[in-house]
């Protein structure tokens, strides 16, 4: 047990210029694509905000002014529902300005994740803090974030979440050696590996993008050189940490097998706005409906 800080902050990248989505991304960053009917980064907001973590800090870059929009208000729209008394829109609009505090910084250069994460030193300070990726969507019915941070409270180290895949995916993700902890429901972090060959991959253990990281982290990134793909690699530095000493030393994984949405490439997004709007609540009936009929067709 160790007394940590308590985690007060979520920082949120999103500074990536969402290549594999274009032309759809050329002038819209890939956080705002929709979702059955919220913007991708409004579910990790969300996320953010249902664990505790009010103090949001988003790492944007060029391009992704509209990020700042949709968090702010928009009183000719606001005020135009009123006076049309469509409560039920307005309500949905206003919510997305009132979710938490949230701040601004450009990365720059786009030199990485692990980069990314550095430019969010100042805002943070010396406290641990979550770090939470827009591509991977978690199902607001599963814990995660929550887990995680309890985790990180009683360790003092940092934490990273998990999820199995078929050992033919591992080169898709970053991968980790660990073992298992004696009565705890968490693993220790032995080794991470960005992106293995199948081959040489240490487990089917995939880091998806959530992770709660002691301070500490900064200083290791500062003096993480450039890794694979010429940039700066949060798992390089994860790895420094997993085998130093010290406080906030130490890497632990929370295993994840509730509901995760992938909004990563275009068959990812599109499986994730189907899966989300079949579970809609508006939607869900007669979307399944029209999906049975079509699939049905198709196969016809």
């Amino acid at each position: 047990m160790t007394n940590a800080q308590r985690i007060r902050k979520a920082v949120i990248p999103a500074a990536g210029l969402g290549t594999r989505f274009l032309p759809a991304t050329k002038a819209m960053p890939k956080e705002m694509l929709p979702v059955v009917d919220k913007p991708a980064i409004q579910y990790v907001v969300q996320e953010a905000v249902d664990a505790g973590l009010e103090d949001v800090l988003m790492i944007t870059g060029r391009n992704k002014r509209a990020l700042e929009d949709h968090f702010d208000r928009v009183p000719n729209i606001e005020r135009l529902l009123a006076q049309k008394g469509d409560e039920e829109r307005l309500e949905a609009v206003q919510h997305a300005t009132d979710l938490g505090e949230i701040h601004y910084v450009r990365q720059g250069d786009p030199k990485g994740l692990g980069h990314a994460v550095l430019r969010a030193k100042t805002h943070v300070g010396d406290e641990p803090f979550a770090v939470l990726l827009g591509d991977d969507l978690i199902d607001e019915r599963d814990e995660l974030l929550s887990t995680m941070m309890d985790v990180q409270q009683r360790t003092g180290g940092s934490v990273i979440a998990l999820i199995e895949v078929e050992p033919s995916k591992i080169s898709a993700y970053g991968a980790v050696e660990m073992e298992a902890i004696e009565g705890e429901d968490f693993v220790r972090v032995r080794r991470l590996v960005e992106k293995p060959p199948v081959e040489e991959a240490p487990s089917n253990l995939a880091v998806i993008g959530r992770y709660v990281l002691h301070q500490r982290v900064f200083e290791v990134l500062e003096n993480t050189p450039p890794g694979r793909g010429n940039e700066i690699q949060l798992t390089d530095a994860l790895q420094t940490l997993a085998t130093a000493e010290g406080e906030g030393s130490g890497v632990y994984g929370v295993v994840f097998s509730g509901r995760r949405y992938d909004t990563g490439d275009k068959l990812s997004y599109l499986k994730a706005v189907v899966t989300l709007g079949c579970e809609n609540d508006e939607l869900g009936t007669d979307l399944r409906s029209w999906l049975k009929d079509f699939v049905a067709e198709q196969g016809s």
